[in-house]
């Protein structure tokens, strides 16, 4: 009985170690499998400092993605180390599940062009798109499988936005330092999932850094989207191409805070937000008759001085996304001119009724004056409301 029982325990042992060894070569085919797979994606205009495979995937350090010639920065992409951990049993199966991707370190730029389309690793995600303007399209037989992420994790990141609508010859350039964003569920190409994001960073800026804050989701094949955009302390020079028209004062220092809810169903946009401007500077205006936000320079600063150097402006965007005529820039700029136009016709009327009067002119003229206000404002801003998009 005693030898009966050595039989089956060596047995046993040898079936463990048999097990294991099978399991460890099917990890290392999988893993094998996937390094080639990240080698090729990422396309002729990348290099790969270092990869190897570890126990639990691929990791691979000192990874870059070059810009093409027309790309505003040198770099499309670029990480100090990338860890890919799939799922061992769909690599198998060729379904390609990964559990995670996380970069550390990582550097991304991206492109908003002067129509407005985001460009996001040209080189990576536009690569066989009819048309598309980095890369030669890829047959059939090219086409990439369907790869399905649980998450992404990006640690200490920056992002450059080169944004072409506020500015040409160069684009406006925005940099977001100590970047930390989560994003999970993404199916790549056929962005069918529900995509849940969240991220928070630094604001770089001339006279000082503010932070943002975004979470949400959105559903990138039909682009129904729902998030929360928090600005807290950016330095206003940085921006201000989104708040003032070109002839306008210009902004020389100041801080601005935004809250804003976002959403968009069937291609529509409503986005109720709040905005918060303190410490306002302005230059000197560059004729008679200059403005701030489409209203009087003269009344934003009285507006200021009586108001602990700070305004607030509370405002909603509306529009269909589909629509050529519909700039979100524009839209932006608009509802934060009526907003300090609103703003500054209540304080001035507030003013005439607590003086009870206003001398010879009576409070009917102290009304047509604010309606006056209110047109002279519209007429200068070229787009009163019932041209909105």
């Amino acid at each position: 009985m005693e030898g009966k029982k050595k039989k089956w325990m060596a047995a046993a042992l040898v079936a463990a170690v048999l097990l294991g060894t099978v399991g460890a070569a099917g990890f290392r085919l999988a893993g094998r499998i996937l390094e080639d797979k990240v080698a090729a994606a990422l396309g002729p205009r990348s290099e790969i400092g270092s990869m190897r495979l570890g126990l639990t995937g691929v990791e691979a350090g000192q990874v870059s993605i070059r810009g093409n010639p027309q790309w505003p920065a040198g770099y499309e992409f670029r990480a100090g180390h990338i860890k890919v951990v799939p799922s061992l049993r769909s690599l198998l199966s060729g379904e390609y599940r990964v559990r995670s991707i996380t970069v550390v370190r990582p550097y991304l730029s991206v492109l908003r062009t002067g129509e407005g389309r985001l460009r996001i690793l040209p080189g990576l995600l536009e690569t066989g798109q009819t048309g598309g303007p980095c890369d030669a399209p890829a047959t059939q037989d090219d086409a990439a499988p369907a790869v399905s992420i649980g998450r992404i994790v990006l640690q200490d990141g920056v992002v450059e936005l080169f944004d072409a609508t506020a500015a040409k010859n160069p684009p406006l350039k925005i940099r977001m330092e100590g970047i930390r964003a989560e994003v999970r569920e993404i199916t790549i190409p056929s962005f069918a999932d529900t995509t849940r994001f969240e991220l928070a960073g630094v604001v770089k800026g001339a006279s000082n850094d503010g932070h943002v804050r975004l979470a949400g989701w959105t559903e990138l094949a039909s682009k129904d989207t729902s998030l929360s955009l928090k600005l807290e302390s950016v330095d206003m020079t940085t921006i201000q191409p989104y708040l003032i028209g070109a002839d306008e004062a210009e902004i020389i220092g100041g801080t601005l805070d935004l809250d804003l809810t976002c959403g968009v169903e069937g291609n529509y946009l409503k986005a109720p937000g709040a905005v918060r401007i303190s410490g306002l500077e302005l230059a000197s205006p560059r004729t008679p008759w200059g403005t701030f936000m489409g209203a009087p320079r003269s009344a934003v600063l009285k507006l200021l001085k009586s108001s602990d150097n700070a305004i607030t402006l509370d405002f909603t965007l509306e529009g269909d996304l589909s629509s050529p005529r519909f700039s979100f820039n524009d839209a932006l700029s608009r509802r934060l001119a009526a907003s300090m136009t609103d703003l500054i016709q209540g304080s001035l009327g507030r003013a005439v009724e607590g003086a009870g009067a206003i001398g010879t002119m009576g409070r009917d003229t102290a009304g047509e004056m604010i309606k006056g206000l209110n047109s002279a404002v519209q007429d200068l801003f070229g787009r009163g409301e019932a041209n909105r998009p």
